[in-house]
């Protein structure tokens, strides 16, 4: 349908909430021709919610959701994105954008003033050889992604479990992690761009770079909420050539922890490093069983094993605790995983280094089929989920990160925190030199009553232990509604820099309203005069430092007890840390060399009274990058006045690196200029 709109059409798109009858499918249609746009009860029903958890807890319980958008509309470029902003601005719609529908964190949430706009018909995908990157389209399937690259004999290195069922655009709007996260990094690792239309209508191509103002992580992690992604620029590797299978029983999960945190602070990068407690690792040997014969599994009892997991759903605490019990004897001990990928030489190579490490633990080799078994299984835990609800439990995840030092507090706060609620399991999968990622896994009986209810108590529990200990609040499913409460505490007035953010980008709060959206905001910090200016984490080798030492005083502590910044000799060390990363980290290693490990994992700054503390992680998802605001904005926005840094050890073995030409800094263009101005007037005023 293509056409003017009328004055009686206007009239029809403004009283839409009110009026059922009028079709505003049809009248958005006039507007924007050329775009498919529906109305149709099935796909206003699939675009209504993600994959939350909770909406399917209500559902067993008997409440069926009844919000509902008012449109769904598939562009396919920018500028029929900027058309349909225009149109929503003017007539008061909001707009929610729109991947697969597989984020677990209820970030999408449209009611009948929403216009839902599905990223599928964007589907770009042009690989330059040179850099090498690939241009994809922010619809494009993960699955599809890699199929392609993989012909052209490159992977983007992002595999997540729910591949076949997400979008580039969506991995990057969740600030997500794949499996191979321990070798590649997480997806704001690997964007080198991002195209996107802000919530003013305006189209800005923006692109990574090392000094002068970098909009990318302000829009990685951003849910949604400032503008809509419409391609994405990845950095590519080659493709693997071979794989390397080790896989270790360690005595218990601390030994675990101590292993992984060996391996990955001496340099190694496997492609896929998984640790199993000892839960899970009943869990994972039932599955391989499962998955080579689950006819036989089955005969030989799956009932009483189906009978075992219903009495512990229903008495998770009394079953925990006998676990406990039984950890590191009968039960045994956690599950090593490990997958080293590349050129055969250095495959080999690296897969001797971490035998020896293994062996020198006292870990117990259990060959190469666990690892084997996993990798031929690696997506199935994506389509669990429903089963496990059919049989009338509920089921969740809650990923969290903290240092190598705050680990073990983070598994035992959360898992006895959880399990009055639930029965909990936990396995690492993210791991990097200064910290990792802890995965849980809860269930218990739904269908209830009181089922959103004891669901409900489960998260605010598991999140209150994990914050307490020290953890952050997401490693990389995102904030959406699930985890608002807590964004507060993890972020304090960060939460305020976020609103500031949105009014610089999204004015009339157009984008996805109601996710990302802190509960109150926590007061600003007061003085510590007793915080040393110089504070080391040995076990994770983070410094935490006042940002107004020199960098020469800052390596002269470090190097006392054998460790470095490691940046070049021609650095000027009589620089403060404020102006260091305030002109963007010079001399410091090139991100891209090895975008596993980190520069700087928390930070305190202060801009126009905003008082920020985010408190060190190796890795997070709650939101945008604050620290893009402060980091190579010469202090346009604020000042920085404490930072943790990541170091190394002075003798380090170097890490293994790909060759990425890419275009580090390049000029921006006039739309970046003018989206950063909007960002200063706005966090400089309150």
């Amino acid at each position: 349908m293509t056409g003017r709109l009328t004055p009686s059409t206007y009239t029809s798109l403004r009283t839409r909430a009110t009026s059922p009858s009028v079709d505003l499918a049809s009248a958005l249609a006039l507007r924007l021709p050329g775009v498919r746009v529906s109305g149709s009860s099935a796909d206003l029903a699939a675009a209504a919610r993600d994959l939350w958890p909770r909406a399917l807890v209500d559902i067993q319980s008997g409440h069926l959701p009844s919000n509902r958008p008012a449109a769904v509309v598939w562009p396919e470029h920018a500028e029929q994105i900027c058309q349909l902003i225009e149109v929503a601005r003017a007539e008061g719609f909001s707009v929610v954008p729109f991947g697969a529908g597989s984020g677990v964190c209820g970030a999408v949430l449209p009611d009948d003033r929403t216009i839902v706009v599905d990223s599928k018909r964007l589907l770009e995908f042009n690989v330059d050889p040179d850099a090498p990157v690939v241009h994809a389209g922010a619809g494009l399937l993960g699955v599809t992604l890699e199929d392609r690259l993989a012909k052209l004999g490159y992977t983007a290195g992002h595999f997540p479990s729910s591949i076949i069922c997400s979008t580039v655009g969506g991995w990057v709007a969740a600030r997500g992690a794949g499996q191979c996260s321990s070798r590649y990094g997480k997806i704001e690792d690997m964007v080198a761009a991002v195209d996107c239309v802000l919530g003013t209508g305006d189209f800005v191509a923006m692109q990574r770079r090392r000094s002068g103002p970098d909009l990318v992580p302000l829009v990685t992690g951003s849910e949604g909420t400032l503008g809509f992604i419409t391609r994405v620029t990845l950095r590519l590797h080659p493709a693997p050539r071979v794989r390397r299978f080790l896989a270790y029983s360690c005595s218990n999960i601390e030994s675990g922890f101590d292993v992984l945190r060996t391996l990955m602070q001496a340099g190694l990068r496997p492609e896929v490093a998984r640790l199993y407690d000892p839960i899970d690792s009943v869990l994972l040997a039932q599955s391989s069983n499962g998955a080579k014969s689950p006819k036989k599994r089955s005969e030989r009892g799956g009932h009483w094993w189906g009978l075992a997991a219903r009495l512990a759903l229903a008495k998770p605490r009394a079953f925990q605790r006998a676990v406990e019990a039984l950890e590191g004897n009968l039960l045994g001990g956690a599950t090593l995983l490990l997958i080293f990928e590349g050129a055969a030489e250095e495959v080999e190579q690296d897969a001797a280094r971490a035998q020896v490490v293994c062996a020198r633990a006292g870990a117990r080799s259990l060959g190469e089929g666990p690892a084997r078994r996993w990798l031929a299984h690696r997506y199935a835990v994506s389509f669990r989920q429903s089963s496990s609800f059919r049989l009338g439990a509920f089921t969740d995840t809650m990923e969290v990160a903290a240092p190598w030092s705050k680990l073990q507090a983070v598994y035992d706060a959360v898992r006895r925190a959880l399990s009055e609620h639930a029965l909990v399991m936990a396995h690492l999968s993210h791991a990097y030199p200064d910290g990792c990622g802890l995965y849980f896994t809860f269930a218990a009986l739904g269908g209830a009553a009181d089922a959103t209810a004891r669901y409900d108590a489960a998260w605010r529990a598991g999140l209150s232990a994990a914050l307490s200990a020290g953890a952050s609040l997401s490693h990389h499913h995102g904030v959406g509604r699930s985890k608002a409460a807590r964004l507060a505490a993890e972020l304090g007035q960060g939460t305020e820099l976020l609103r500031r953010l949105r009014r610089a980008w999204d004015p009339a709060n157009l984008f996805n309203p109601g996710a990302l959206k802190a509960l109150g905001v926590l007061p600003g910090l007061r003085p510590d005069e007793g915080r040393p200016a110089f504070a080391l984490d040995e076990k994770s080798r983070l410094a935490e430092v006042d940002a107004g030492l020199a960098l020469g005083a800052v390596e002269g502590f470090l190097s006392r007890t054998g460790l470095t910044l490691g940046l070049a000799s021609s650095v000027d060390w009589s620089r403060s840390i404020r102006d260091w990363v305030g002109a963007g980290y010079p001399g410091a290693r090139d991100a891209w060399s090895d975008p596993v490990a980190a520069r700087v994992t928390g930070f305190e700054a202060s801009a126009s009274g905003v008082q920020v503390r985010v408190h060190a992680a190796p890795r997070r998802a709650t939101g945008p990058d604050l620290l893009a605001l402060f980091a190579g904005t010469q202090g346009a926005i604020g000042e920085i006045r404490r930072v943790t840094l990541a170091a190394q050890p002075i003798d380090a073995a170097p890490v293994r690196t790909q060759p990425f030409s890419w275009e580090r800094d390049p000029a921006p263009t006039s739309s970046e200029r003018a989206a950063f101005e909007r960002v200063k007037r706005s966090l400089c005023a309150p």
